[in-house]
């Protein structure tokens, strides 16, 4: 299988090489993406929005005769699911790593401290404690050497949905900063937040306890987690 992983913010492709060998063994081939305006610290993130990166997924998509596995953490969940919309026949399945589907007309995060076109990884006493489970100082200095600044337009843009197709595509949840417990009694009251999710025919839920960068704090039960989820489509 084809398993297309993108990252969440101020990460590129190489945030999941500490996942990927988990897959790479069980005969997957894996895809991890940079994004527009993450290639580097120095590259322009002017006019780059949440479409941008939703149509360079579909682009690689489309690069493949057959299905794939699309997996986003974070923001990535967004930007998944916007190709899930364009592109339903050619998603085997949708993973979101401590994210979810993104409904129309939703931002991702329109909070988040911008500077001009772009949105800096904030200190990180402006992140909740919940983020920041596992997240250790060695593992805090090696985030904030290598994050890249995100392009605003991807954290401020409202999300653009229109096709129904798209709640037909199974989709697995793997709930990290909060159990999926929560997820569930939200759906069951109707709560906004998770409208999107609710509506999808097939979803399942997986609890991997630990912070919001689980790739970081806990690379292979994420690698393994996301490999039971892909062998569900086998």
């Amino acid at each position: 299988m084809d398993i297309i992983l993108v990252p969440g913010f101020w990460l590129d492709a190489s945030s999941w090489e500490e996942v990927t060998p988990v897959l790479v063994a069980a005969g997957h081939a894996v895809h991890p993406l940079t994004m527009p305006g993450l290639e580097s610290v120095s590259a322009s993130r002017a006019g780059i929005g949440l479409r941008t990166h939703i149509d360079a997924l579909v682009a690689t998509i489309d690069t493949f005769s057959h299905p794939v596995v699309l997996v986003g953490h974070s923001g990535g969940g967004a930007i998944i699911h916007g190709a899930v919309d364009a592109r339903p026949d050619r998603v085997a399945r949708a993973i979101y790593v401590d994210s979810g589907p993104l409904g129309d007309g939703g931002v991702i995060n329109d909070d988040l401290p911008d500077d001009g076109d772009d949105v800096p990884l904030p200190p990180w006493e402006l992140f909740e404690d919940a983020d920041l489970t596992d997240l250790d100082d060695g593992l805090r200095a090696m985030f904030r050497a290598r994050a890249v600044p995100q392009p605003k337009g991807v954290a401020q843009d409202q999300q653009r949905l229109s096709n129904e197709r798209r709640f037909e595509v199974p989709a697995t949840v793997i709930a990290c900063e909060f159990p999926s417990s929560m997820f569930i009694e939200m759906i069951a009251a109707g709560h906004p937040y998770v409208a999107e999710l609710g509506r999808i025919r097939d979803v399942e839920f997986v609890d991997l306890p630990t912070g919001h960068w689980p790739q970081f704090t806990k690379p292979a039960e994420l690698g393994q987690a996301i490999l039971a989820a892909v062998d569900r489509n086998r």
